[in-house]
């Protein structure tokens, strides 16, 4: 139901299941870390119905500072979870679950406040709300499966000028 090898771009239609393996994974996480003072975030492909997406569930987790993520990631690691540090994004810590050729879920740990969450849930929450940029979307990344389906990074790099647009709008739109 979710999993896919590293490096590749391979697209379902949305899944409603994926909505229940989020709930699940956080319910996993939240019991290995002992932290019930995470909050979570369903972001990505994942949690906008009606768009494809590759099937890995993505879960962001809210930390209270950037000490707070670092005392997680040995429990983590010791829990099916590979830390990635030095990911490009400079607010959070990365791990991904799953062996590289079965990686079922992503989890990042960030802030509040900080632009990987604010961004992360501006964009999904955008695209929920406008149906005509989430399809938008979709196609898209269906062209771009199909060119780069063995280049994750090409794939992930022509992607962004269109989450570019879509993130200016939203906040355009959320500060008038």
């Amino acid at each position: 139901m979710v999993g896919l090898e590293r490096g590749t771009v391979e697209l379902e239609p949305h899944r409603p299941e994926w909505r229940r393996e989020y709930e699940t994974e956080v319910e996993r996480i939240r019991e290995v870390t002992g932290d019930d003072g995470l909050a979570f975030e369903h972001v990505g492909s994942t949690a906008i119905p009606g768009i494809a997406a590759k099937p890995i569930i993505d879960v962001l987790a809210v930390v209270e500072d950037a000490s707070h993520a670092a005392r997680l990631v040995s429990v983590l690691e010791g829990h099916d979870y590979e830390y990635r540090p030095n990911d490009g994004i400079p607010d959070r810590a990365f791990f991904a679950k799953g062996p590289r050729a079965n990686r079922t879920h992503y989890l990042s740990l960030t802030e509040a406040g900080s632009d990987c969450y604010r961004e992360s849930v501006l964009f999904r929450d955008f695209l929920r709300e406008h149906p005509s940029s989430a399809a938008e979307y979709d196609r898209l990344k269906r062209e771009l499966a199909d060119e780069h389906g063995d280049d994750r990074q090409t794939y992930t790099r022509k992607k962004e000028p269109f989450i570019r647009r879509v993130l200016e709008r939203a906040s355009d739109e959320r500060n008038p």
